[in-house]
């Protein structure tokens, strides 16, 4: 049984997504979708009929695949079919499925502080100090460079983040000192936040862990991950009235939409609205 793609389909789907620049993780995540399909069907995928498409998309399903995987295998799946194979109309037959509308969780202003508090070293509570502090991804913190920090304009530069874009965010007072006592203590030349090997940066997992792991140390009973900070911060921001399109731009979000989603978490600012209920008056005789 074929347990991946033949060398030569998977070499030219590496390519195709190379020449559209797709990053490594998205390579990696394609190219093991399509050798899970040609496990399943049992042969080369190029040998598929648009019906075993069906078939592995209930076989996912049947497995109690989440909809995040569901919806990668359709866009690895399309992408395979409609680029490298060049064949029409394949796609169509695989069916994306809605993912579950969540709210982020929030930590208190009080809960951060108590997480930062309780990072195991500098280098980690400047870290997480940044991801509250600038609402950066996990993955633009691990790679930002010591020159990416401008105190002359008090802006940090986030070099290809998301979507290959490149943007600024603030940088606070407290920040850039917290950042230059982490740089005056372990002098970093490239890296602001450089890994085990001072070469590389420090990885996302390697971060996340620590951040967990000042959540234990704290006490606090949220599933926190880096990501809690990011939507803490944009949170906290917008109680405090901030404009929901400049917090747009300092997350990088792509769409007004998915920031907004903030409005149903931000406790400060529901409350503030007042009910029409209370506005109610009796009716007269």
């Amino acid at each position: 049984m074929s347990s991946a793609p033949p060398t030569p389909l998977r070499q030219r789907m590496i390519e195709d997504m190379s020449i559209r620049q797709f990053g490594d993780k998205t390579q990696h995540g394609y190219v093991a979708v399509v050798a899970d399909f040609a496990q399943f069907l049992g042969r080369s995928p190029d040998q598929a009929e648009p019906e075993d498409l069906r078939r592995y998309q209930l076989h996912l399903a049947t497995q109690g695949a989440s909809p995040a995987k569901m919806n990668a295998a359709v866009s690895a799946l399309r992408f395979f079919f409609k680029v490298t194979l060049a064949r029409q109309g394949y796609g169509e037959r695989l069916a994306t499925v809605r993912k579950e509308d969540r709210l982020p969780e929030v930590l208190s202003p009080e809960e951060v502080a108590l997480l930062l508090h309780c990072a195991p070293s500098l280098k980690h509570k400047a870290a997480l100090s940044v991801a509250y502090g600038c609402g950066l991804r996990v993955s633009e913190i691990t790679h930002l460079k010591v020159g990416d920090i401008d105190s002359a304009r008090m802006l940090i530069r986030v070099e290809q983040g998301k979507g290959r874009k490149d943007r600024y965010v603030m940088l606070a007072p407290d920040l850039l000192e917290l950042l230059r006592r982490w740089w005056r203590s372990a002098r970093p030349m490239g890296w602001l936040f450089p890994g085990r090997d001072p070469g590389q940066p420090v990885t996302a997992r390697q971060l996340d862990r620590v951040c967990k792991a000042a959540a234990k140390a704290a006490g606090l009973d949220k599933r926190v991950s880096m990501h809690t900070l990011r939507h803490s911060f944009a949170t906290h921001l917008l109680e405090r009235k901030t404009d929901v399109r400049v917090i747009q731009a300092l997350l990088g979000h792509k769409k007004l939409d998915t920031t907004a989603r903030y409005t149903r978490v931000a406790i400060k600012t529901l409350g503030a609205v007042r009910s029409p209920l209370s506005l109610l008056r009796p009716p007269t005789a």
